[in-house]
């Protein structure tokens, strides 16, 4: 079968074409891939066909849709639309509706654009995509939404629930639903396969480290806990959000500032974490470059994301009960050396003991980064959200399960 994934960012657009073996023997192919990035002003795009890949070049990219349209002319232009078996689209916000991936049809769509306000960076994107693309592609290929939430809903109370009155949950659906869904089972499903144990075996903490940040405590291969809640903005620190915080900070500064508490809530969102403690930038790499130079702000912000890190594989050590690994993943966890040793380093009282060698090595690629004396091991694994993504749409516009079960390779 050929997939074509599709994942939107608040201001970008990843698509990948992969080529899924009809039998669970082979391997997939990528067929073509492309990036759309900094979508509206200033939009560049990029494209990469059988190993050559475009230099990225300014594109007309408003929005998503247009992204969505330029990245299938683009791929018609190829002659690689003929034989499109299903497009999957990633989407953030699936709420309580949707405990896997699903077909999408009219009434899928609604459920989705009901979610916006839960998701306004993601969810609007994603719809923009979903409906460019029914335009485009008629009803003749099948489409499927793969939802970030949906591998959280196995949260058991407890974890699920805020300390608030019932009828908030009943009329207003505030709960903790998590995200970063996808990419967590990817990393639990890889780690079991370099481990060599099935996933229903291991108590993992999954740390997805990037722009977006977020922690999750697996339990047999199901979600007991993560930091995200009832928006992305909960958990850890990130590029420009602030994660955890006092929910009278937002009225208070409201008040203090007379503005609207939406606008302080928007900050939050988009002018904090490693950005707003910085004054400097939202990018890992440029903080420890101008950390190196004495820039007291960049080193602040880096202690600071480390420290919550490292707080948040404290307390699901607990939550799972003792770890048999910590995995790490994204654009910061599997390319910041220094960073995951910031965070593992003061942690040989659990049993967790960092090869510093094994570490600095493991750049762009992934494998163990614990001593092989350590009790607790830890991993850096390349995520692959695409073809979780095109292995769930397999499966969904087929009518069966996934054509491959997440963690092979």
């Amino acid at each position: 079968m050929r997939i074509l994934a599709i994942n939107c960012g608040s201001s970008s657009f990843k698509f990948e074409l992969i080529a899924l073996p009809d039998q669970r023997a082979g391997s997939p192919t990528r067929v073509a891939s492309g990036l759309i990035d900094r979508i509206g002003d200033g939009a560049t795009a990029s494209f990469e066909l059988g190993g050559d890949k475009s230099a990225p070049a300014t594109a007309v990219a408003a929005d998503h849709a247009q992204a969505m349209r330029l990245a299938l002319k683009w791929l018609r232009g190829c002659g690689l639309l003929d034989r499109l078996d299903g497009v999957g689209h990633r989407v953030v916000h699936g709420g309580d509706e949707f405990a896997g991936p699903a077909l999408i049809d009219d009434a899928v769509i609604k459920a989705i654009d009901a979610l916006r306000e839960l998701a306004p960076l993601h969810n609007g994107p994603s719809l923009d995509a979903i409906r460019a693309a029914r335009d485009e592609l008629g009803d003749s290929v099948p489409m499927a939404a793969v939802f970030d939430t949906s591998f959280h809903r196995t949260m058991p109370p407890p974890a699920s629930h805020y300390a608030v009155p019932s009828d908030w949950v009943q009329r207003h659906r505030v709960r903790r639903y998590g995200f970063h869904g996808i990419a967590h089972r990817d990393m639990a499903g890889r780690c079991a396969a370099l481990m060599g144990r099935p996933v229903e075996e291991l108590r993992l903490i999954t740390l997805q480290l990037g722009n977006g940040c977020s922690a999750a405590a697996i339990h047999g291969g199901r979600s007991i806990d993560t930091t995200m809640g009832f928006t992305p903005l909960e958990g850890l620190m990130m590029g420009t959000r602030s994660g955890e915080l006092d929910p009278s900070v937002p009225a208070f500064v409201a008040a203090q500032e007379q503005r609207s508490v939406d606008d302080v809530v928007a900050d939050l969102n988009h002018r904090c974490g490693l950005l707003g403690v910085s004054g400097l930038s939202r990018d890992m790499r440029e903080l420890e470059a101008a950390a190196g130079r004495g820039h007291a702000g960049a080193a602040l912000a880096i202690e600071i994301f480390c420290y919550r890190v490292r707080k948040a594989i404290g307390s699901y050590l607990a939550v799972v009960e003792g770890a048999d690994a910590v995995v790490f993943g994204g654009g910061i966890g599997e390319h910041a050396a220094c960073i995951r040793a910031k965070i593992l380093g003061p942690m040989r009282w659990c049993g967790l003991e960092l090869d510093p060698a094994a570490n600095a090595s493991m750049v762009a690629s992934e494998g163990r980064i614990s001593t092989n004396a350590s009790a607790v091991r830890a991993y850096v694994i390349s995520v692959d959200e695409a073809l979780l993504i095109a292995r769930d749409t397999a499966g969904c516009v087929s009518g069966g399960p996934p054509v491959e079960k997440p963690g092979t390779p």
